[in-house]
């Protein structure tokens, strides 16, 4: 709303611009508005009903009128003409037959009531036409290759423009490229024109849009000649001559085909799309650029379309007029053509008239500011009338594009109307003045809660209306100023940062000279949303899952939501795809999830995201397009185009062939090259029938093989190497074994391959002897000396020649056993468990051949000691041929050995030295094998013992040690006894009771002690000492497994057992380990007996420390399972027969009564009584007699 009470024009100028309208509420006076209306160029469907809309708000609500083609429209006079009630907007019913067209024309709509008149634009109907192709015949086009040519379209002209396609008679759209383009007019440009464009379904097609209606062209058929081509054939049937132009169309410089003058001009207005085109003919195919005289093309509005012939602007302003220029390249020249853009303008708003409310008396200004080019003209009116044939107010003058109200009073109210126009169009914008005196109203909902998240601004709203304009202050607690907060025009109150001390309650007061009103509001400060652990950058195999976290922090007062998107859109609608509280699983990934996701986190207040890159791996794909060049007898080049890298970079390529001469279908590693390479140069070998493929290595793995080259076969030649790893030994003593290791197919160069095997023995054969052999790798000299020298050599050679000159390399015949034993031996006794063998080295001439070692065979004969075991393990030493002595370890004590030496050679050993036998003195026994302390009584142990496992020699005695072990773990004086070897046991007496001791036992021979055994054992505590109790309350009940013993326990103890015998037996006590318990259930307790248990708490040394009383337990019996006796079989027969009986009896009875006597039955009936209801005995299950 502009207002002002006084000042100059230049104030109210100012003013105007820098105060906003407001709303007049409704339920006040006021002139009409227009709401909505239907735009200036109104293009209708001809088969639906007309609706011209035309809508307005007012108080008293307007009335409405309409103008077509500035005459009054008389609704009442045509009844297809409707206007909807309330409401300015037209209904015209055309669906009677009623022809669109003969509605056509300028509307134009008016809003009326007692305080002034709002007008529309002026309203241009018309109705969409999709006029038919006209008929015509249209002839085949016969081109030449090469030639340009150009398909016309000529679609009709329709209302608005259709929109031009090329389609074939499949429906299908017609390729496109740089060569074939569709211009901007629907014509089809062929740059250059080839035998494949040769068709007979080159159809225009054109889509109406607003009726959805499409039409075709007639098809066009182009037949393209090859001239090369046609006059070749034919000159064989019209002696060699060309029937048509000797010179074929030749690769051409471009020529433009659109535009055909080399400058051209463009009009657009500002806003509008500014298309420029060019096309060019040439061969080859031109290429098209862009550029601009002076400046640079606008990149962000700027697109090329078109195979880059079109150049698109969009949003055009005045800096995009200028000198454009095409250029149109290939190898044979360029040509450029400029086009000069003009950008005019239709009127824009600079400021658009605003309404003004004013109370009487006061001051306002309406301004109308409109650019365009050429410059708009500016029109008032008022009501809908020019305003200088308007009534005249003496408050109201005109300044231009200014309307100053001054001192106005009730009656000044009205609309005016603003009109800017040119040539290109016209701006038409309702104001009115509206005179009222209004008090104060705030119009924001009372109590309304704003909330803001924390260093954020704030805006409190109070909308307020009033006449005079209210003031508007702030309170919270008291008036709000200071640089803390900024206080719009608007009412609204700006608090800069937010934090949580600005929450509460404020309270708006709207103030005019007519009174005041007042509204409350409420500010919730809250905590901003937070990214704690953004997703991170994943590089993840193809197949393999893969997981995005995401963890945020928010405002607990508030609901989060958890987004997620990918490339900035939307998840894929795919199962594979999890989203959790805070995570985004991605299973069984494949190539088309890569890409960048972004995690949202959502409140109503704000949102915090973070985003990371998905990378997917596999191996690359397979290389392809293998070729081989520069091919000559040993080297090929090969090269390939790489597979997709997947995004892991290609490390190297390795290259396999196969030979499908020697062995078809097996592939081998040739070489390896560096993955920025794509060629390798390969040697090759002789008589190989080669294939080779690819591989590509990156980060993943290999691809799958590239498919093979074609076969390339090199030429046989004589072999370029002799067989490797040639030796000569002997297997016998009487021959040669000459061995090698063969060639391989492709070394052997060639078919028909041998090898010549030559010998002569070393310083006395002066002649090579020689044997060609074929498929083995090794050759048997017989008849040679033992064990001497032989030169050997190993030759290859095949259908094409032999190989090189092999070298010579040495080897000996066959070995003997040697024939002489060493002699001389001797052995030296070092202690019981070592002793030392020497002897004399055997002559040189016995080795018959390489002399190896020596080997000493000894084994123990018998031990000296009764106790001890016969050993009679056979061992072996064995010592290097320069060796006279050597040590045997690891022997007996106390025991007889015998020992024989040999020599031995590659073939084996030779006959054994005289057998010498030795004596091991004694060594130290063994420990014990076993030793435990016992308790013997309140202040005794006994100890007891068993002899060594392994004497070594005989037994002096044993040492005993003992000491006291403290609380602490201190060791106190060691006393030791000296025991004779015949004794098992010992007995100490007097010691201290509740005392921890510490034993040491060991076994003695005349060399010393052997390793001891340790133990650890405490007395027993004294009887007089009173001792708290550790167990209490030991009880037992009966449970479905067994007998349930519990107890309470309060030692420190913690492997508790419960332990128990048969009653008044004298077996050992049984004892099952307790699991941390206080109860535990006896499961093998026998039915029928008694048992005593106790629980016992025992020491880590398995000493009892604790037990509690002895309990007795009686088992019950085995119970037979209680039947119902009522359900047995037995019984029900018993019963059956019994009443079988009865019934006899009293048959018999009744007879006998009847005949007047007694039966001895009945006497006894009568005295027991009926014998059905006599008693069961309980003690044998029998039923009562009777008596």
């Amino acid at each position: 709303m502009d207002r002002l009470r006084d000042g100059p024009l230049a104030l109210l100028l100012f003013l105007g611009h820098v105060i906003t309208a407001l709303e007049v509420p409704l339920d006040l006076p006021q002139p009409p508005t227009i709401t909505h209306q239907s735009p200036k160029d109104f293009i209708i469907d001809p088969r639906e009903n007309i609706v011209i809309h035309c809508e307005a708000k007012g108080k008293p609500h307007p009335s409405f009128s309409w103008t077509r083609n500035g005459t009054h429209l008389d609704i009442d006079k045509d009844p297809k003409v409707l206007m909807k009630p309330r409401s300015g907007t037209l209904v015209l019913d055309i669906s009677g037959g009623q022809r669109a067209e003969e509605y056509e024309g300028v509307y134009q709509c008016s809003a009326h009531n007692e305080l002034g008149t709002a007008v529309s634009n002026s309203i241009i109907l018309r109705q969409s036409r999709s006029p038919l192709w006209s008929k015509e015949r249209i002839s085949p086009i016969i081109a030449q290759k090469g030639q340009s040519l150009i398909l016309r379209c000529r679609p009709p002209a329709g209302l608005p423009p259709p929109i031009i396609f090329w389609m074939d008679n499949n429906i299908q759209r017609l390729p496109q490229s740089r060569r074939v383009s569709q211009a901007l007019n629907g014509d089809l440009f062929f740059s250059n024109i080839l035998p494949e464009d040769s068709r007979s379904d080159y159809i225009c097609y054109a889509r109406f849009p607003h009726t959805q209606t499409i039409q075709q062209k007639q098809p066009i058929s182009v037949r393209v000649l090859d001239m090369d081509s046609l006059n070749d054939t034919l000159a064989d049937y019209f002696n060699h001559t060309d029937l048509f132009s000797d010179n074929p169309v030749d690769e051409r410089e471009p020529v433009f085909m659109v535009p055909s003058e080399s400058v051209s001009s463009a009009v657009v207005l500002r806003g509008e799309i500014l298309e420029m085109e060019c096309i060019a003919d040439g061969l080859p195919t031109p290429a098209i650029s862009w550029v601009k005289h002076n400046s640079e093309i606008p990149s962000g509005r700027a697109s090329f379309l078109n195979f880059s012939k079109t150049l698109r602007i969009t949003d055009v302003s005045e800096a995009d007029a200028g000198e454009y220029r095409c250029i149109a390249n290939n190898h044979h020249g360029s040509v450029h053509h400029t086009i000069r853009v003009t950008v005019n303008a239709a009127p824009y708003w600079i400021s658009a008239p605003r309404n003004l409310v004013l109370a009487p008396g006061e001051m306002g200004i309406i301004t109308c500011r409109a650019a365009g080019r050429p410059k708009p003209s500016i029109r008032w009116l008022m009501n809908g009338l020019p305003i200088e044939n308007a009534p005249r107010d003496p408050s109201r003058s005109v300044e231009g594009d200014t309307l100053i109200f001054s001192e106005v009073q009730t009656g000044s109210s009205a609309v005016y109307q603003c009109n800017a126009s040119n040539e290109y169009g016209y701006l038409l914008s309702n104001a009115f003045v509206n005179v009222l005196a209004e008090p104060p109203r705030v119009l924001t909902l009372p109590n309304t809660v704003y909330q803001v998240i924390m260093n954020k601004p704030a805006l409190l709203e109070c909308v307020t209306f009033g006449s005079p304009a209210p003031t508007i202050t702030w309170f919270k607690d008291s008036m709000l100023e200071g640089n803390a907060y900024v206080f719009h025009e608007n009412g609204t109150l700006e608090i800069h940062m937010s934090h949580p001390s600005n929450s509460g309650k404020y309270t708006c007061v709207a103030r005019n000279s007519l009174s005041l009103s007042e509204n409350h509001v409420y500010l919730q400060v809250k905590e901003p949303t937070r990214i704690l652990r953004p997703p991170e950058y994943r590089v993840v195999q193809r197949s393999r899952d893969v997981v995005f976290e995401c963890k945020a922090k928010h405002d607990p007062s508030l609901v989060p939501t958890m987004t997620w998107l990918k490339d900035d859109g939307e998840l894929p609608d795919d199962e594979r795809f999890r989203v959790d509280s805070d995570s985004l699983t991605i299973t069984d990934v494949t190539e088309s999830d890569a890409g960048t996701y972004t995690c949202i986190m959502n409140t109503t207040l704000d949102q915090d995201s973070a985003s990371a890159q998905l990378t997917v791996v596999e191996q690359p794909g397979a290389p392809t397009d293998l070729e081989l060049t520069d091919l000559v007898a040993r080297s090929v080049q090969l090269t390939w185009t790489p597979g997709e890298e997947h995004n892991s970079r290609i490390k190297k390529f390795l290259i396999q062939y196969e030979d499908a001469l020697h062995q078809s279908g097996v592939w081998h590693n040739l070489t390896e090259v560096p993955g920025t390479k794509t060629t390798a140069h390969l040697k090759l070998s002789p008589y190989v029938h080669y294939s080779f493929r690819v591989l590509a290595l990156n980060n993943v793995g290999f691809s799958r093989p590239s498919m093979p080259s074609r076969q390339y076969r090199t030429s046989p030649a004589a072999p370029d190497e002799n067989p490797t790893e040639v030796k000569g030994h002997g297997t016998e003593h009487n021959n040669l074994v000459i061995t090698w290791k063969p060639l391989t197919p492709q070394q052997a160069n060639g078919p028909g391959l041998e090898y010549k095997v030559m010998w002569r023995q070393q310083g006395i054969e002066t002649y090579w002897t020689s044997v060609s052999v074929a498929n083995v790798s090794k050759f048997v000299v017989s008849g040679t000396p033992t064990f001497v020298p032989y030169e050997v050599m190993v030759q290859a050679l095949n259908d094409y020649g032999p190989g090189p000159k092999p070298g010579a390399v040495i080897g000996y015949s066959g070995e003997d056993f040697p024939s002489a034993a060493p002699g001389d031996v001797r052995v030296l006794v070092l202690n019981s468990t070592l002793a030392e063998v020497r002897w004399s080295p055997v002559p040189l001439e016995s080795v018959r051949g390489r002399l190896q070692g020596y080997k000493v065979h000894y084994h123990c004969e018998r031990s000296l000691h009764r106790h001890s075991s016969h050993y009679n393990k056979q061992s072996t030493e064995i010592f290097s041929p320069n060796k006279t002595s050597g040590k045997l370890p690891d022997l007996l004590p106390y025991s007889i050995y015998s020992l024989r030496v040999t020599a031995f050679n590659g073939r084996g050993e030779g006959p054994t030295s005289a057998t010498q036998r030795f004596e091991t003195p004694e060594g130290v026994p063994s420990a014990p094998s076993f030793f435990k302390v016992s308790t013997f009584d309140l202040d005794s142990l006994m100890l007891e013992w068993g002899p060594p496992y392994e004497r070594n020699g005989r037994l002096t005695g044993y040492t005993f040690k003992y000491q006291t072990v403290n609380s602490k773990n201190d060791l106190g004086l060691l006393e030791e006894l000296d025991l004779p070897s015949n004794q098992s046991s010992f007995t100490l007496h007097n010691l201290p009771h509740s005392t921890r001791y510490k034993f040491y036992i060991s076994a003695r021979t005349q060399r010393g002690a052997g390793p001891m055994l340790t133990e650890e054992a405490v007395t027993v505590l004294d009887r007089v000492l009173p001792v708290a109790p550790a167990f209490g309350n030991v009880s037992s009940s009966m449970s479905k497994d067994g007998e349930l013993i519990s107890w309470q326990y309060w030692g420190p103890e913690k492997l508790l057992y419960v332990e128990y015998i048969i009653d008044k037996s004298d077996e050992d006590w049984h004892k099952e380990k307790v699991n941390g318990s206080q109860f535990h259930v006896l499961k093998g307790l026998k039915k029928g007996l008694a048992y005593k248990v106790r629980v016992v708490a025992r020491g880590h040394d398995d000493r009892a420390v604790h037990h509690s009383e002895e309990l007795l337990v009686k088992v019950s019996a085995m119970v037979s399972p209680q039947v119902d006796i009522a359900t047995q079989g037995w019984f029900i027969g018993l019963m059956s027969a019994i009443a079988l009986l009865i019934l006899i009896l009293l048959i018999i009875c009744f007879i006998k009564r009847n005949k007047g006597g007694k039966y001895p039955v009945k006497e006894k009936e009568d005295a027991h009584g009926d014998p059905e209801i006599q008693p069961m005995k309980e003690d044998d299950i029998t039923f009562g007699e009777y008596r």
